[in-house]
């Protein structure tokens, strides 16, 4: 999560009193490079439940993936997966590396999926450990799906090849910790009047003599926040490209002012965002810099709000901190003046001190 910023568009609602009209609404950027699978895990589904059967991994693994599997990198031998490497390696100059396994993947699992990592060393948070995850694949008959994951292997999956602009996510992520807190905010309790005794941000009575115990509805003071949640129906806005390949990603039709997706200064305690990123509507759980899990929606979307295609008219990208007043930092330039002769100066300062 990079941060929030508004963008303007029309709305599409015949019938509605906001149809064609202007609205400006709040929207999410959640920096997205591209995932590397590096594995998949063989599920066989029992009574009572599902067991991981097998699991294979791709021949080389990237550091950042690596460090996931120590405390400590630096003071580590570093010898994870060196083993499974050689013995990759000799599999595949007479054969198929790990076909015994593939092969009791395919005649065993019901359930596949995918072992993908993220690439956390293309965002700068200052973290070098890789996120790890398993993604389910669907469709097709066993063989086909271990076969497809294969196929991915050591492969970078952009975000663009599993969401699409208009769909509606879901979006999974780490609330914001609050620490601890009293009943008053943690759980929104009336507070008692300004003469009661032994303070008033309290509950006033914690239950009844009986049951002799406290019971769990009754709001106490405690946590509040860093919680696991999960919210439906986020709508894409936009998937952007990277800076290199679209220096300008923040372009509308209807704006043509060249400018990417990074507000002046950049994202307040974040940075600049030079990957591919994705725009949702509205909020999303968690602080910037903390990760994010987007997912298919569950449920058929076929609300008039889940069908609307989006066109987007207006991206804002005026600082974050403050109020910000100019788009670019050209915008300001011009705005203020003084911005060219300043470069004439300089150049010219330059140009001198090449002579000297």
């Amino acid at each position: 999560k990079a941060g929030m910023t508004h963008i303007v568009r029309d709305v599409d609602k015949p019938g509605s009193k906001l149809h064609k009209k202007e609205v400006v609404e709040p929207v999410t950027i959640l920096e997205a490079p591209p995932m590397v699978v590096v594995g998949f895990v063989g599920y066989v589904e029992t009574p009572r439940g599902l067991r991981a059967l097998t699991s294979v991994w791709a021949g080389h693994l990237s550091e950042e993936c690596k460090r996931r599997f120590y405390k400590n990198w630096h003071n580590s031998k570093q010898k994870a997966f060196t083993k499974y490497q050689k013995r990759w390696q000799e599999a595949g100059k007479d054969g198929t590396p790990m076909a015994a396994e593939v092969e009791r993947a395919k005649k065993y699992c019901q359930v596949i999926r995918a072992i993908c990592h993220t690439q956390v060393g293309k965002i700068k948070i200052g973290q070098k450990k890789a996120h790890l995850k398993e993604i389910q694949v669907n469709g097709g008959t066993t063989e086909k799906k271990v076969d497809f994951v294969m196929g991915l292997f050591e492969q970078e999956v952009k975000v663009d090849s599993v969401f699409s602009q208009d769909e509606m996510i879901d979006s999974i992520g780490v609330s914001k910790g609050r620490g601890f807190e009293g009943v008053v905010t943690r759980w929104g309790v009336t507070r008692l009047v300004r003469k009661s005794h032994r303070g008033l941000r309290k509950v006033a009575c914690i239950g009844s003599w009986h049951p002799a115990r406290v019971q769990f509805q009754v709001p106490r003071s405690g946590q509040n926040g860093y919680g696991h949640r999960t919210e439906i129906n986020k709508k894409i806005y936009r998937i952007g490209k990277s800076i290199k390949d679209d220096p300008n990603n923040a372009v509308t039709e209807n704006d043509l002012t060249e400018k990417a997706i990074t507000p002046m200064g950049g994202f307040s305690h974040y940075g600049e965002v030079t990957d591919e990123f994705v725009m949702l509507k509205g909020t999303t759980p968690g602080i910037r810099k903390r990760l994010v899990t987007l997912r298919k929606s569950l449920l058929p979307q076929v609300s008039r709000k889940a069908v609307e295609k989006i066109s987007l008219k207006f991206i804002d990208t005026s600082s974050k901190f403050g109020h910000g007043r100019f788009q670019t930092s050209e915008e300001k330039a011009k705005f203020f003046g003084g911005a060219v002769t300043k470069k004439a100066k300089t150049e010219a300062k330059a140009e001198e001190k090449a002579e000297a």
